[in-house]
């Protein structure tokens, strides 16, 4: 998806015109890492509909369909009832929404840890429905066969290490990793091997801070932090959390706008108009000629 276009916006709300810009690609974003350097860190956010998308793309080089949708737009207790289906639809969506960043996919739980067929299977069907450029897949060493295998057949791949929401029942809560030093020696070594298997970029999250410099230092790929270190090549949060729309979040995530309260405060006032008959207006309804 690196053409430029234009969309119609004759039908639809959901289409403005975007200015005609070249797509940017994986192969730039990891070309942004030279000699082990990140000179212009790399900007990533979650988005799950084509309307988010359209807000965040001009700002972004990087757009996740994350499988956090499963807790933030269904209502889920984790991300492992996230279906493959599910991925599917909001990744459309984004790309759609989308023409500037590069739109990566989450691999849900369960649809690519069998074999590296099985994520073949999934990986491609994503790519065809969606139109993304690449997935993100979760796990270090176990996973590199995998990722090295989608690599060489033509599918992008971004890694996942450190705190990984999918694994929620082995780790037995979201803690931070990398308090032990034979735990952070492990989650070193996994991003060691993604890299070495072909991953284009690693998200590195909720680890201690210098098990994300190290690794940084380490891979000659680029690292995308969330709850790691402002050393990484690169953030991502997800977007309803930086927006302020939940009352918990994370103590990783920096909140820059309280959307939530925006919201509630709009809704008030509509249901009062609605209550007290001044809304519809004049300017709302269809008057005789």
């Amino acid at each position: 998806m690196s053409t430029t276009f234009q969309l119609d916006t004759a039908t639809s709300r959901a289409n403005p015109t975007p200015a005609p810009m070249k797509r940017l690609t994986v192969p730039a974003i990891r070309q942004r890492k030279k000699d082990g350097v990140t000179k212009e860190p790399i900007v990533m956010l979650t988005a799950y509909t084509a309307r988010q998308a359209q807000l965040l793309d001009a700002h972004c080089d990087l757009l996740l369909v994350g499988d956090s949708l499963g807790q933030v737009i269904y209502g889920l207790p984790s991300s492992v009832p996230v279906t493959l289906d599910m991925m599917a639809a909001h990744g459309a969506a984004v790309v759609r929404g989308s023409y500037h960043a590069v739109v990566i996919v989450d691999m849900p739980f369960g649809s690519y840890e069998a074999s590296p067929e099985q994520a073949f299977t999934n990986a491609a069907r994503l790519l065809k429905e969606t139109g993304c450029a690449a997935v993100k897949l979760e796990g270090g060493e176990a996973m590199a066969e995998t990722v090295a295998f989608l690599t060489r057949r033509g599918i992008p791949v971004m890694g996942h290490v450190g705190l990984t929401p999918q694994a929620v029942n082995q780790l037995g809560g979201y803690n931070a990793r990398g308090r032990t030093r034979a735990e952070a020696a492990k989650i070193v070594g996994d991003a060691r091997a993604l890299a070495e298997a072909g991953a284009f970029a690693i998200v590195i999250e909720g680890v201690v801070e210098p098990i994300a410099v190290e690794i940084t230092a380490a891979v000659p790929c680029p690292t995308i932090g969330i709850g790691a270190s402002a050393q990484c090549d690169g953030q991502v949060l997800v977007t309803e959390d930086m927006l302020g729309m939940f009352e918990r979040v994370p103590r990783f995530v920096k909140v820059y706008e309280n959307i939530a309260e925006t919201i509630a405060e709009a809704a008030a006032t509509y249901a009062r108009e609605v209550r007290d008959r001044s809304f519809p207006g004049v300017e709302q309804t269809y008057q005789p000629k």
